[in-house]
């Protein structure tokens, strides 16, 4: 009797430490109904607020992308444009939709740089002459944004828009608290402060907005209510056009109210690659990053990634000289479709990839001469990204952008419309044979009324069945493919939960500079390993990206915001 006792004891006791013994601090938020993980805990509410009302997961994704503006105003935006995925359940399809910004029609490589018919050559312009491309009325592409996210809700969307965005209409009518990361993210932002009505909004009596005082926006609410009540037309052919034109001229810009009308968001099919059986959907071009993930990914598929630990020295080994091999395909031939004819389909074939796979060598670092442009910038890190599934299944993986942080530092008055520099992202250094970066880019060349190349990649994975895995994506310039390939490999490879394979280490290599960049919680030893027996030169960064993903496993929804980056959240549905 004795032995039965302490038999039901011992195996009590072991099956309740088999729970409590938890295998990672990182824990993923477990729902099976609807899931929204964004940069800000207020917008992921926000999202779920209107699930909740009987939106899907279209509705929610335009909802928080207009609470961002108010909430994460560095990224979140009106005035900028990016990339969107959307995956239909019933239908079982998937879109991408493009709205990057472009290019104003009449802008010229004179009057951006203020040139006055000078023959000067962008080869010559010393950093003081492309600052005009990164600050100020001149660095600003027209914003694709409200275009997107409404064409998104008028394809895909159930609930009216007025009802969509009313949360954020309230947001920026009560205010929000600031945080101790909007103060400091404020005070730490130069360009702000040249620009009177960002000075006007952003900062009192000299000094940034205090943590937790109470940020109202009623110039975002006038908005909000403009585009709720006109929609598309609200912001490109009324009131707001016309306002962001009127400063645009006061202030030596280059918009017109013809740029407005003529722009329009792209919806067409996402580029996609498969890796281990699972299909791996991605942005296109314009979109450079989602080429460089799915090279990577290509690559990494002629290494068997199993064999190693998820931390070890060939492992970060492999995965930086395949996402060096992306970067060297982006680098050339990417840029907006409608002025170049990309070319995917080779950069993503077999022939091109067992090229590329050819000049790694599994025991040591590459030089970036190996590593040819296919035969035929420098990137900010303030992006944001966010992903939502609905109890449907139906799900939005969605990366948009300012450029920098606060973008050109630029507000319209009476909008509180704060605007993007995404004019710096273009390639003006074409044709100077001394450039071997994306500066000289052929397919990102500047001309007027094109968008320029980004590396944003949002992303969802499907399994052998045909199955949604996985949503993911990140901000992060050009470390964001880097972030997306680190979680995917981690899921897939090593079979980690989404909280393990979001905090792995991150490691970037580009094209053609050399080194590895990583984050500084990688292993010392396995730094070591890598900088003496393989032989790359190592650089330590703080942090790399800030990926919010779902990994949806056995109709489970598992969801992880990435503690790289403060205020990040989770929030699901509990009715």
């Amino acid at each position: 009797m004795r032995f039965l006792f302490l038999f039901f004891f011992v195996f009590n006791l072991n099956a309740q430490q088999s729970y409590i013994d938890y295998l990672s601090p990182y824990h993923p938020t477990v729902s099976n109904k609807g899931m929204v993980v964004t940069q800000n805990n207020l917008s992921s509410d926000v999202g779920i607020e209107i699930l909740n009302k009987g939106g899907n997961a279209i509705d929610a994704a335009v909802a928080v992308g207009f609470s961002l503006a108010v909430t994460l105003p560095r990224a979140g935006n009106l005035g900028g444009g990016g990339f969107m995925l959307v995956y239909l359940k019933e239908k079982e399809e998937i879109f991408y939709i493009d709205y990057r910004s472009k290019s104003p029609l009449n802008a010229s490589i004179d009057n951006i740089f203020d040139l006055n018919g000078k023959n000067i050559s962008p080869i010559d312009f010393s950093d003081d002459i492309y600052d005009k491309t990164r600050y100020g009325y001149k660095a600003p592409a027209i914003p694709g944004t409200v275009a997107g996210l409404l064409e998104a809700h008028e394809k895909f969307g159930s609930l009216p828009l007025e009802e969509v965005l009313a949360p954020a209409i309230r947001q920026a009518n009560e205010g929000i608290l600031v945080s101790y990361d909007l103060e400091k993210a404020i005070d730490d932002t130069h360009q702000l402060k040249k620009d009177p009505e960002s000075l006007r909004i952003y900062f009192k009596n000299g000094s940034a907005i205090k943590e937790n005082s109470i940020f109202k926006r009623p110039d975002l609410e006038k908005t909000f209510k403009l585009i709720a009540s006109n929609g598309k037309d609200g912001f490109y052919k009324g009131d707001i056009a016309k306002a962001m034109v009127k400063a645009m001229n006061l202030n030596n810009g280059l918009f017109s109210l013809k740029d407005f009308e003529s722009y329009s968001a792209e919806i067409s099919e996402p580029i996609v690659g498969s890796y281990r059986g699972n299909l791996v959907f991605t942005a296109g071009p314009p979109s450079g990053g989602g080429i460089t993930l799915l090279t990577a990914l290509n690559i990494l598929s002629f290494f068997d990634l199993k064999k190693f630990n998820s931390d070890s020295a060939v492992t970060y080994h492999l995965i930086s000289e395949a996402l060096r091999r992306g970067h060297n395909n982006r680098s050339h031939f990417v840029g907006d479709p409608d002025y170049f004819d990309v070319p995917v389909n080779q950069l993503l074939s077999k022939e091109r990839t067992i090229e590329l796979a050819k000049t790694i060598d599994i025991k040591k670092a590459s030089k970036s001469t190996v590593v040819k442009p296919l035969e035929l910038i420098k990137e900010s890190r303030d992006t944001t990204h966010y992903s939502i599934i609905d109890k449907m299944g139906n799900a939005v993986s969605n990366t948009y952008t300012l450029g920098y942080s606060f973008g050109s530092g630029v507000t319209i008055p009476d909008t509180g419309i704060l605007m993007n520099n995404q004019m710096n992202n273009f390639a003006y250094r074409y044709g100077d044979k001394k450039e071997r970066g994306r500066g000289a880019s052929t397919g990102n060349r500047f001309e007027a009324g094109k968008s320029p190349m980004s590396t944003m990649a949002p992303t969802m994975v499907f399994n052998e069945k045909g199955e949604l895995i996985l949503i993911t994506g990140s901000p992060g310039g050009s470390l964001i493919p880097a972030a997306i390939l680190r979680v995917i490999t981690g899921v897939i490879d090593f079979d980690l939960d989404i909280g393990q394979a979001t905090m792995l280490p991150r490691v970037h290599k580009d094209w053609p500079t050399t080194g590895i960049l990583y984050e500084r919680t990688l292993n010392s030893d396995v730094v070591r390993i890598i900088n003496k027996r393989i032989g790359h030169k190592m650089t330590s960064e703080h942090t790399m990206g800030s990926t919010q993903s779902i990994h949806i496993n056995n109709q489970t929804n598992y969801g992880f915001a990435d503690l790289r980056r403060p205020n990040a959240s989770v929030s699901v549905q509990t009715n």
